[in-house]
């Protein structure tokens, strides 16, 4: 049976604390899951196969989702609750439709498999011991620990998501450096301004999973949501507990909120045009320079465990056998990271739209379904790596791409209806970002359709 979502009551906001940096956060952790995704395996892999010809896709993934945050920003602002729960108010059938959602767009196995098949090349080599679901298991082991130890999990990851990016950044920068030339500028520089072209062996699937993993991609920018409640912005910071609460507030009609509210949305966009549009923008086109200017030329096309190794040529090529093994353990902090997030992600989403929306689910506190859900996803991914073991890694991400659109193409609507419908005036988007958001929507639904056409003809049709 059914829960009724608690009533959305008025309230007035928190104010928001003076000064930028004490807030900072959630930007930095959606950055945190683009590099160990799209940014470190699939447009490496991508612009060594097919050079710089869908550059321009990457600028448009990052800017697309850019408004897709700020739309999920502005309803958890406003009343404190996930996404997710803007989505279930929408109607009960939803709740079904993005349990399966998560589970096949937010692909955990993928970078399990790709994070274990570096850990494995790093320890005894390519060809050592240990089938690929042994070195998964190990890496979920591993994640485990990190995930029900710390008391403040949160916490920990932030700081840690903070220095990778800032890592990465700057050995990207001096890679960029070492390597660049005009010629390379050029290229990438056509690239980006050939908007629309795609190479005509590239299907349309892929071009969508490129462009959905140019960012956190798929249903992993809902969890920009859970971000904010956990750093308390806007009404969030009414919750006493929001790992447990599912209370929901909107603010009430008064120039205190409306000055409030005005304050922390200025905020909330500045932290997502910072450091998740600029930062991620950057990252990826730094990854792709890096990758055009010395895996595409050499025919070096990453694969299998050897995904992160091949890589590593572009550091060797910089500092020498020392450069190689540094972007090696890079590479796996970044991949772990993300492996990290992307199933705090899984079970913290799942949790959320079972106990908040199931009576029978109530049997068991949220933080039971958290632990039950993470663990049982460790077992079925080393499960399915063991089953699917022969099949590269870069299938598994590219099938995670392919849902995560599906996914866009149906959330993004939605949030976007709540927005309109659950939120007061003055909160509501302006006609501009409502504009913004419906092109976002309709670009998704195209190339969701499309791509699901595609892949239907290539299975029954031949």
């Amino acid at each position: 049976m059914s829960v009724s979502p608690p009533p959305l009551r008025p309230a007035l906001l928190p104010d928001k604390p003076r000064g930028f940096t004490r807030l900072l956060g959630p930007g930095v952790m959606l950055v945190g899951l683009a590099i160990g995704a799209g940014e470190l395996v699939i447009w490496p892999v991508i612009t060594a196969r097919f050079g710089a010809t869908v550059a321009w896709a990457a600028v448009l993934g990052v800017s697309l989702q850019l408004i897709i945050n700020l739309e999920i920003g502005r309803y958890t602002l406003a009343t404190g609750e996930s996404a997710y729960g803007a989505l279930a108010r929408r109607g009960r059938g939803w709740v079904p439709v993005f349990l399966l959602l998560n589970v096949v767009s937010l692909d955990v196995p993928g970078w399990a498999r790709t994070c274990a098949g570096a850990v494995k090349v790093i320890v005894v080599g390519l060809d050592g011991p240990g089938d690929p679901w042994v070195w998964t298991a190990l890496t979920f082991a591993i994640v485990a620990l990190v995930m029900f130890g710390p008391r403040n999990v949160y916490g920990w990851m932030e700081k840690i998501v903070t220095a990778l990016v800032v890592f990465m950044l700057l050995g990207l920068l001096v890679i960029v450096a070492r390597l660049g030339n005009g010629e390379t500028v050029a290229e990438l520089a056509r690239g980006i301004a050939s908007v629309g072209v795609k190479p005509p062996d590239m299907p349309p699937y892929q071009l969508l999973s490129a462009i959905v993993f140019a960012g956190a991609g798929g249903t992993a920018n809902l969890l920009f949501s859970y971000y904010l409640r956990d750093k308390g912005w806007g009404m969030c910071g009414r919750l006493a507990n929001s790992g447990e609460s599912n209370e929901a507030w909107i603010p009430d009609d008064s120039s205190a909120n409306a000055d409030r509210w005005s304050r922390w949305f200025r905020h909330m966009a500045r932290d997502q045009v910072i450091f998740f549009w600029l930062t991620n923008l950057v990252t990826i086109l730094l990854f792709i320079f890096a990758a055009l200017a010395v895996l595409h030329p050499a025919g070096i096309v990453p694969s299998n465990e050897a995904l992160l190794y091949e890589e590593a040529v572009m550091l060797d090529t910089v500092w020498g056998p020392g450069g190689k093994i540094l972007f090696m353990v890079i590479g796996i902090a970044c991949l772990f990271t993300t492996q990290l997030t992307l199933l705090d992600g899984v079970a913290r989403s799942c949790a959320d739209l079972l106990h908040n929306n199931y009576r029978w689910s109530r049997r068991w506190s949220l933080k039971d379904w958290y632990r039950g859900i993470a663990l049982g996803w460790m077992v079925v991914g080393t499960a399915l790596t063991w089953a699917w073991g022969a099949l590269p890694p870069f299938v598994f991400l590219l099938s995670a791409g392919f849902f995560g659109g599906i996914a866009m193409a149906v959330y993004c609507p939605l949030l976007l209806w709540s927005n309109i419908r659950e939120l007061p005036e003055l909160c509501r988007p302006s006609m501009t970002a409502r504009l913004a958001m419906s092109g976002v929507s309709l670009f998704y639904i195209a190339f969701a359709t499309i791509s699901v056409g595609v892949v239907v003809q290539q299975l029954f049709v031949g």
